[in-house]
């Protein structure tokens, strides 16, 4: 019944958002209509060398699963992916469409092909809006929703959004109910291996500026309902929820940016383990000059201690009565925790979670307009105390230097080198523990093709 009446709110909603728009412009004939319609490309390729760190083949020896301590796990790859974004605007009504491919060059199958953005917004002068479709979602500093565009596929979300914006204010409702049209079990409402990887999604942000002070600061809200398998659940679908609320500050001065985010978890986990996780983070840049600036930062997600070794070196299957793993959800994950993305975008193996310690600094040089420089150091340690291991996984220094060759013309180039630890060789079943390297070349262009107003 609950469901039912949660469809009708969301009709109800919508059509109460929209009539205000439309009545104050099609039936107005003092209020000119204005026309825009645009086309971008947006191409993006990105050649990547990893050597070391991913997981090799295992090899069994009587039973037992071992990795060969001589092979290196080596990968070399070309990735592109092409976006046509459409937008066209009319006074209170803007709507986005955007195909994307992605893919592997010479993958079989020739890349996947969808329709990344579909959206229509409907704004109201005084600053109400809502918006229905599927939408890219950025927040804050993207930590925890995020856009993610290092990924090829980039998430998006089929939403219904509703929010108001103005007088420094920020208020956004987030709503979700993801279904498989062809997945008819226990009544049609069981989701599984759709195109997100919850159920339902109930979301609240607010964000605020202090007026004539350089301060923002904003709470998020995420009620996020997972499944249960039915298959280990006798084929009776069960909705599990788990909770997040936090907050996050930007603080910028002149000539310095600080930045500070804590979120904690609760709720339970799609099995019905109850969770009670959290992360804090803080980050200092100091910009003395336009060309060049430093960065110190403090990432903490918490972390599960117990699991089981069995013979072998073989990490088990881990029972919790509480999971204190933090889960980043839905963030730009290779934004923070260090770009050879071995934490947060990859797993530990068999799932464990042991958290995260990222402590970090670097530095930015411009020497020329459009050239910037970018280096960074990370050290890397599990947040819990692990038994008979030390919590150091490793060192990660990151060298990036990007170059704006036009206004639609962009290139990027990076390498990463990192001195893993025992720890991180164990717990990513990762080889040649001291000598991991990664790097890349990216080319980017995003010219505006066609645009036209009437």
């Amino acid at each position: 019944m609950h469901k039912h009446i949660f469809k009708i709110c969301l009709i109800a909603t919508l059509v109460l958002t929209a009539l205000p728009a439309i009545a104050q412009t099609d039936n107005d004939s003092s209020v000119v209509k204005h026309n825009e319609l645009s086309i971008d490309l947006q191409f993006l390729g990105r050649g990547e060398s990893r050597y070391g760190g991913l997981s090799a083949e295992p090899v069994l020896d009587d039973g037992y699963e071992i990795v060969e301590p001589d092979k290196v796990p080596t990968s070399d790859f070309v990735l592109s992916r092409t976006r046509l974004p459409i937008n066209f605007k009319r006074d209170w009504l803007e709507v986005r469409v955007t195909p994307q491919h992605s893919g592997v060059w010479g993958q079989a199958g020739k890349g996947a092909f969808n329709l990344h953005e579909t959206w229509a917004k409907l704004t109201s002068r005084i600053g109400l809006f809502g918006q229905v479709g599927r939408v890219a979602l950025s927040y804050d500093d993207e930590r925890i929703i995020g856009t993610d565009d290092w990924s090829m596929t980039s998430p998006s979300h089929d939403i219904l959004r509703l929010g108001y914006e103005g007088h420094g204010h920020k208020a956004h409702v987030i709503l979700a109910y993801n279904q498989n049209a062809e997945v008819m079990n226990s009544g049609g409402s069981y989701y599984s291996n759709g195109a997100q990887p919850y159920k339902t999604l109930h979301a609240a942000w607010y964000h605020y500026d202090l007026p004539r002070f350089p301060l923002g600061t904003s709470l998020l809200f995420m009620n996020i309902g997972m499944q249960n398998d039915i298959s280990h659940s006798g084929g009776d679908e069960k909705t599990w929820f788990q909770h997040l609320l936090g907050t996050y500050v930007l603080f910028h001065p002149e000539r310095w940016i600080a930045e500070a985010s804590y979120y904690h978890q609760f709720g339970n986990n799609e099995d019905g383990i109850k969770i009670d996780a959290w992360m804090a983070s803080g980050k200092i840049t100091f910009k003395p000059a336009a060309n060049y600036s430093f960065t110190v930062g403090y990432d903490y997600l918490s972390g599960d201690k117990y699991f089981a070794v069995p013979t072998g070196h073989n990490l088990g299957m881990v029972h919790h009565d509480v999971i204190k793993g933090f889960s980043t959800v839905y963030g730009s994950h290779h934004k923070f925790y260090g770009a050879m993305d071995f934490f947060y975008v990859s797993a530990y193996r068999d799932g464990f979670t042991p958290g995260l310690q990222n402590a970090y600094f670097g530095a930015m040089y411009s020497p020329m307009k459009g050239l910037v420089c970018n280096v960074s150091y990370h050290y890397l340690a599990t947040a819990t105390n692990l038994d008979d291991m030390k919590r150091t996984l490793g060192h990660e220094v990151e060298l990036q230097v990007g170059y704006a060759l036009s206004r639609d013309v962009k290139l990027s180039v990076g390498a990463s080198f990192m001195k893993g630890s025992e720890t991180m060789e164990l717990l990513k079943r990762s080889t040649k523990k001291n000598d991991l390297r990664w790097g890349y070349i990216t080319l980017i262009v995003n010219p505006r093709i066609f645009s036209t107003k009437w």
